[in-house]
């Protein structure tokens, strides 16, 4: 699928330009030391713009390249720490730049607790732009969360048959609102969305991923026909439909590392959406490449994030290589009761951010 609605590139002066926003959006400021971890499939042209965005501020920056180039459908990957030195060079910087997903890497929770903050930059250049966090976007995720911190009990619909219900309480809600500004923080550049993981055994029901829901991970599609799985224990026990359900399964099993290995089928990362800059149709308008959907597929307001897989960013055990992410489209949610999304739409006025029109 190609279209081009919208131009990819940016012209590399305005690239330097949306790097320096970013890093004084991240509190980065002069004599502080920002290290650029790329790999061999890095844009030279985000290094670039890196550099010249460090060298006006006044930062100090460095660049360590990775031999390996991560797939975008591969989670825990260990970048670091295998050369020696790596992992203590990093340990010694105010903020790290990571250009491939570093989730569920015993590093990153290593860099995190020693108050590094990690800005992941992995999307398009014209992505970048046009997704670069609006102003209120913060104080809306940051009230989301908190919001969802103070329920225990979480009840998903949907006019197509979704009816699960899942607990919370033993992990933390993630919040990102695409700028790592604080100590220890890891945000994405371009995304705005809360998650959490459900409590251990706590989620059952069903889900029913509907055409035009997306499969943000592994495929990077839009969805063709109804996927119905049902859910007992916290895991999908069953799967049925047609190819979309075939390749579900064939995913997940591949994620097995043994047999009757069920950490593929359990429940990851649930939340929803909040970032306006975001659209649902992306893929449908900009083409359906990897780079094109890991933000604005992922985070267009009211979306419910369902997912399968690892749970070790929220402190779980599961660190499986099985991860399902599909935001899904008209889903109601209640906390404890109260609708915070209704059939897709945020409800809570102050989850509600204007979209800024750029390019």
């Amino acid at each position: 699928m190609e279209a081009a609605i919208r131009s990819q590139e940016v012209n590399p002066g305005k690239l330097a330009h949306l790097f320096k926003k970013q890093f004084e959006l991240c509190n980065v400021s002069p004599g502080q030391t920002v290290a650029i971890v790329s790999d061999l499939g890095t844009r030279r042209e985000y290094i670039q713009a890196a550099f010249a965005a460090a060298d006006e501020i006044g930062a100090d920056i460095y660049e360590m390249c990775v031999n390996m180039i991560p797939g975008w459908t591969k989670v825990g990957v260990p970048t670091i720490g295998k050369c020696k030195g790596t992992l203590e060079a990093l340990m010694q910087c105010d903020m790290i730049l990571i250009f491939h997903v570093p989730l569920f890497a015993k590093w990153l929770r290593e860099v995190q607790q020693a108050g590094v903050r990690v800005q992941m930059i992995i999307d398009a250049p014209d992505d970048l732009e046009q997704l670069q966090s609006p102003p209120g976007l913060k104080d809306a995720v940051v009230h989301a969360g908190k919001v969802y911190e103070q329920s225990t009990n979480i009840h998903v619909t949907s006019k197509h048959g979704t009816d699960l219900t899942y607990s919370r309480g033993e992990y933390p809600v993630m919040i990102q609102y695409g700028i790592a500004d604080e100590p220890g923080r890891f945000d994405h550049w371009g995304v705005g969305l809360i998650h959490t993981f459900p409590n251990e055994g706590s989620a059952k029901g069903k889900v029913v991923i509907m055409p035009g829901d997306i499969v943000i991970l592994p495929y990077c599609r839009y969805v063709m026909d109804p996927i119905h799985l049902d859910i007992e224990d916290g895991h999908v026990v069953s799967i049925d439909g047609g190819l979309d359900a075939t390749l579900m399964k064939e995913w997940l099993k591949r994620g097995e590392e043994f047999k009757g290995d069920r950490d593929p089928y359990a429940l990851s990362h649930l939340g929803w959406g909040l970032n306006p800059q975001c659209r649902w149709d992306s893929i449908a308008l900009y083409g359906d490449a990897p780079e094109r959907s890991r933000a604005a597929s992922r985070c267009f307001p009211g979306n419910f994030l369902f997912s399968t897989g690892p749970n070790s960013q929220g402190g779980g055990k599961r660190t499986t290589k099985g991860h399902y992410d599909v935001p899904m489209r008209d889903c109601t949610i209640e906390l404890d009761g109260k609708i915070v999304v209704e059939e897709g739409r945020l409800i809570d006025p102050k989850m509600i951010v204007p979209e800024v029109r750029r390019g």
